[in-house]
């Protein structure tokens, strides 16, 4: 069973920065994709940025040229940098990983942004 263990939320100031981490474990098969989603009160999930195994990466357009996501596969963590804070940056921020034909998800850490 691949576990996912979050760090890094936490409250910040507008134009403030925070770095959240992600590390996978509990699998010995290669990570295909892991990525962090987000979810506002009141809103859906949306994706806010994925890393791939190939090296790709996808951004959600809120957050291209203030986040940025990274990846380090020997340790199976996925960092996401988050610059320029905003308000509307204020979720649940829950990571993702697939292994195979699975989906795993974290636990979700708070990222609250204060005007």
């Amino acid at each position: 069973q691949v576990q996912l263990v979050e760090s890094g939320g936490g409250l910040v100031q507008v134009g403030g920065s925070l770095r959240l981490s992600c590390a996978a474990s509990g699998t010995s098969f290669s990570v295909n994709a892991m990525g962090w989603y987000r979810q506002a009160p009141g809103k859906q999930r949306e994706l806010v940025a994925m890393t791939f195994s190939g090296g790709n990466t996808n951004y959600a357009d809120s957050v291209k040229g203030r986040f940025t996501i990274s990846r380090d596969n020997a340790k199976n963590t996925v960092y996401l940098q988050m610059n320029s804070l905003k308000p509307e940056d204020t979720a649940v921020y829950y990571c993702h990983a697939q292994v195979m034909a699975w989906h795993y998800w974290g636990q979700g850490t708070q990222v609250t942004v204060s005007s």
